[in-house]
């Protein structure tokens, strides 16, 4: 309409005015003209001049749109466009169900990289809007597959993000895990007071070179919107930094998986026995006769399966080579069991999606509160045994311990968080609020595992040197609680090896061929190596406290003590804020990293 017309506005329809009209899935070729292409900004000079008062408080006039009923002064004439910009793939993106090819082995890959497109082009237009409310995504741009049923309490903003409760149990969660069963092995390897002292200041540590982190991403996220540490440091530090963070990401990421086939492979060793032993009706025999000198007597349950020696007399008696069974010889705890994992665990690692098996994220929780659980009934019903003077005593406690760097090795895998905590932090609703969150957070992992190390530790009924690395090797087989607890982390473990293995294939292949699924075959060999590296230290090393010690002073030197003061001094000389003083005090750290590496070679 011209500006010196009087005829009343005419609208006009929204439809494509020239063009090849499809049906179901948009052609690829067709990408270049849909509406949430970055090369036709929305806010530019083709758009109407009014564009703040359409939609309640904020409103867009695309390109399609030539007029408006609410312009005040005399509109600008768009640019002409060639025909071909007109055309179906400007119509607001359907799902026509009869057009979903469930058969298609793709079809959940095109379904998740086309949600995943079409979210990002209506976050863009919110960037925008003036209201919370405000161009909100419409219920046709999402799949009807994604639909839930609601549940009363869990609105959300719309704004994907996440408040700081839900951020600090995140933390929470993604930190915990199998290192609580070794957490009373490291307190007896440190002594009680130099274990809490070690733990705390652990603790501590990564939290401040965590905190470093998220600071030098506020600074310098512009260039890392997406990324992560490693595109952190290539950014500030060069690319060889972004290929060190991304291979020491990948060697967390093989110790994960090589602790989990080690810890499967003793409960589906300790489960199967169980209930063979049921099924034979076997009387247990392999407790000893407890009888300490101070008149107490430990539950028959307890084991110590180093054999250690109480009165010349083992707690744990073997079986000869002449009577062990066939059953014994077959179900080996470390010569079969960890082979014939492979039947069980070789097939959940080749599937191209692990989308099945995060909905068993929720059992990480609960496995954490049933180890608590576990930990508090059993330390309640052995008491306080703890005797600080008298060095012959079955409770004798030492205080401290040369051997603490086993515990502070361990402690660095058992924080670390460092490779992943921007994307969780990112999520936080309150970005202003995440140095407390982030510390309120390591505070409740930090207690957490001084609670379980120390409970069981002043608790165990033996000698404190019988504690095992893994605290359900010190129970009989025959333990209800016991049992339960072995049953249920086999199932938690088996759903979350196959999420470990398959975030170790993804980044290894991405990193080299730049495809998350290069095939089938190239799949199949990695995933082959991977499965006989774990076979091979459940055979000769099955010792779970040694293989995290050892794995987090490597990948704690590089991803918790260096790399991220690097990047805090690399980002204060770009700003310009350096100073000696700062720079020295903050070389320290490394140095401590690096010394907690070198003393595991004398523990």
């Amino acid at each position: 309409m011209g500006p010196g017309t009087d005829a009343p506005p005419v609208r006009q329809k929204m439809f494509d005015r020239a063009g090849q009209k499809y049906r179901g899935w948009k052609p690829h070729n067709y990408s270049d003209y849909d509406s949430g292409s970055e090369s036709h900004p929305l806010m530019s000079s083709d758009t109407s001049q009014t564009s703040h008062t359409s939609f309640g408080a904020t409103a867009f006039m695309f390109p399609d749109s030539e007029t408006s009923d609410l312009e005040s002064a005399a509109p600008v004439r768009p640019r002409p466009r060639s025909p071909e910009f007109y055309n179906t793939a400007r119509r607001p993106f359907l799902y026509p169900v009869d057009n979903f090819r469930k058969n298609d082995s793709s079809w959940e890959d095109q379904m998740s990289a086309i949600t995943y497109n079409r979210f990002q082009y209506y976050s863009k237009l919110r960037a925008y809007a003036l209201d919370d409310n405000a161009l909100i995504i419409p219920n046709h741009v999402v799949p009807f597959t994604y639909f839930v049923p609601y549940i009363s309490g869990t609105e959300s903003r719309g704004d994907g993000k996440q408040g700081s409760l839900v951020t600090i149990f995140a933390v929470w969660n993604t930190i915990m895990g199998s290192s609580l069963l070794t957490m009373p092995w490291g307190m007896q390897n440190a002594g009680l007071l130099m274990g809490i002292i070690t733990i705390v200041a652990m603790g501590g540590l990564c939290l401040y070179t965590a905190h470093k982190i998220l600071q030098v991403q506020m600074h310098h996220g512009e260039g890392n919107p997406d990324g992560e540490v490693a595109e952190l440091a290539t950014q500030l530090l060069g690319k060889w930094a972004g290929y060190i963070a991304k291979l020491f990401s990948l060697l967390v990421l093989l110790g994960a998986v090589i602790v989990y086939w080690v810890l499967m492979s003793n409960f589906l060793y300790h489960s199967v026995d169980y209930i063979y032993g049921k099924v034979q009706h076997e009387t247990v025999t392999d407790t000893a006769d407890f009888s300490p000198q101070n008149g107490s007597e430990a539950p028959p349950s307890v084991l110590c399966p180093l054999y250690q020696f109480y009165n010349e007399v083992p707690y744990n008696t073997s079986v000869s080579e002449g009577q062990r069974t066939t059953f014994d010889r077959v179900w080996n705890l470390t010569t079969t069991v960890p082979i014939f994992l492979v039947f069980v665990i070789g097939p959940l690692i080749n599937f191209r999606s692990v989308t099945f098996f995060t909905k068993f994220n929720s059992l990480g929780t609960l496995s954490v509160m049933y180890i608590l659980v576990f930990v508090i009934i059993k330390s309640a019903s052995f008491g306080v045994n703890v005797d600080f003077r008298n060095i012959a005593s079955i409770h004798f406690t030492p205080v401290f311990q040369a051997s603490f760097p086993a515990l502070s090795g361990m402690a660095s895998l058992s924080f670390f968080i460092h490779n992943i905590i921007i994307t969780i932090m990112r999520n936080n609703r309150h970005q202003e609020k995440n140095t407390r969150d982030l510390s309120i957070a390591y505070m409740l992992v930090t207690a957490t595992y001084a609670f379980i190390g120390i409970i069981f530790y002043i608790c165990f009924p033996l000698r404190k040197n019988c504690i095992s690395d893994n605290l359900l090797n010190n129970f009989q087989n025959w333990d209800p609680m016991t049992v339960i607890a072995r049953a249920f982390l086999f199932f938690q473990l088996i759903t979350v090896y196959p999420l470990i293995a398959f975030m170790l294939r993804s980044q290894f292949f991405m990193a080299v061929t730049r495809d998350v699924y290069p095939g089938f075959s190239h799949v199949m060999g990695f995933n082959a190596i991977i499965v006989t590296i774990c076979v091979l230290f459940a055979v000769f090393l099955p010792s779970i406290g040694t293989i995290i010690r050892y794995t987090g002073a490597l990948c704690g030197l590089l991803y918790i003590f260096t790399l991220p003061i690097l990047l805090h001094l690399a980002s204060k000389r770009a700003s310009g804020k350096a100073s000696l003083i700062s720079t020295v005090l903050h070389l320290i750290i490394p140095v401590i990293g690096a010394i907690n590496l070198l003393a595991q070679f004398f523990v």
